[in-house]
């Protein structure tokens, strides 16, 4: 099994509201490459930036590194477009961060980041990829590219409070700018990406499409970014079965409605609570409180260790995530802007 994060970001961030990644616009472009890192490392190396909000919740990529440290899983990151160098081991594709969804091309490079990200998830040996995203503004574009495929449904959001109709109306005049009408690009998945979807989009989909085609089990390890990428591999005629695992924050969420879509698309959905109400602490107690859901493939990894045939168990995990919080914040610099900043997807 092989764990895969594509990391990308796009201009649709900066949009007041819409996300809150960082302090400044400056210190959300470096988010997924940190989260790269923190997945890789444990640390982030060089990202000048510990993606860790006012209030104390962590990026999820602490989860998941948890669970790496637990199970001692393989990991690849694939750089689809990203603003900010990582120093974490990658496989770049060719394209570009994405412009913001409301111009009439939001990645103009969609067909060649797809095509091959599609030929390296055929290309990869393994039995069974987790598949995982980090990228700022995700959930919107997530909106924009399932509401031009016509699967109209709500998204999630790492905010305590969706701000749903900003992105209803951002969605709204995305399309309008790019001459598409709710359900046009039906059948058409690269039309939809291109027109108002993100990078990570492209790779995660081309991943999953390669990676099915030459007989790989694909788990999308996340929440309703990963059901816009069922979405795009369902429309892109691929029947075989497919799986989504992601956090019971979640599964709980109405506006994101991930159990109805998943029926709706032929997707096994796996649920798993990370039991984090018992615990007392910043790396747990802000996830309950309804910040950052779900990202960097927090789902997929507890899925993982839920599953495990080691001594590793969810409880297990709890313990890791503070132990890897609490390095994670004795490593950064007092002054460090990480305490101004914060992930949201």
């Amino acid at each position: 099994m092989k764990f895969v994060l594509t990391i990308g970001t796009t201009e649709t961030a900066r949009i007041d509201g819409i996300s809150a990644a960082g302090a400044t616009p400056e210190l959300m472009a470096h988010t997924p490459s940190a989260d790269a890192e923190i997945l890789a490392y444990g640390r982030p190396t060089n990202a000048p930036v510990v993606p860790v909000s006012p209030s104390g919740c962590p990026t999820p990529a602490v989860v998941t590194r948890a669970a790496r440290e637990l199970l001692g899983f393989e990991s690849v990151v694939v750089d689809a477009g990203t603003a900010s160098d990582t120093t974490a081991p990658t496989v770049t594709l060719p394209g570009a961060p994405g412009a913001d969804i409301r111009t009439p091309e939001a990645v103009p490079d969609a067909e060649a980041t797809f095509d091959a990200a599609r030929a390296f998830g055929a290309s990869l040996p393994d039995d069974e990829l987790v598949l995982a995203e980090t990228i700022p503004g995700g959930t919107t574009t997530a909106k924009g590219v399932l509401t031009a495929l016509g699967e109209e449904t709500g998204v999630s959001s790492s905010l305590p409070e969706n701000p749903t109709t900003l992105k209803r109306r951002v969605v709204g005049e995305a399309l309008e700018a790019s001459d598409l009408s709710p359900g046009a690009a039906a059948g058409a998945p690269l039309d939809a990406v291109r027109a108002v979807g993100d990078p990570v989009l492209a790779a995660v989909s081309g991943l999953a499409v390669g990676a099915l085609e030459s007989g790989t089990a694909v788990t999308l390890g996340g929440g309703t970014q990963m059901s816009a990428v069922a979405a795009l591999v369902r429309h892109f005629g691929l029947t075989d079965s497919l799986t989504q695992a992601t956090t019971s924050f979640i599964a709980a969420d109405d506006a994101a409605d991930v159990r109805s879509l998943a029926d709706a698309l032929d997707v096994d959905l796996r649920v798993t609570a990370p039991g984090f109400e018992g615990v007392d602490h910043p790396a747990t107690n802000a996830y309950v409180r309804g910040e950052a859901k779900e990202g960097v493939g927090m789902g997929g990894a507890l899925a993982l260790v839920a599953g495990s045939e080691t001594a590793a168990d969810v409880a297990a995990l709890r313990d890791r995530v503070r132990d890897v919080y609490d390095r994670l914040l004795a490593n950064a610099p007092e002054t460090h802007p990480a305490v101004d900043g914060e992930r949201v997807d």
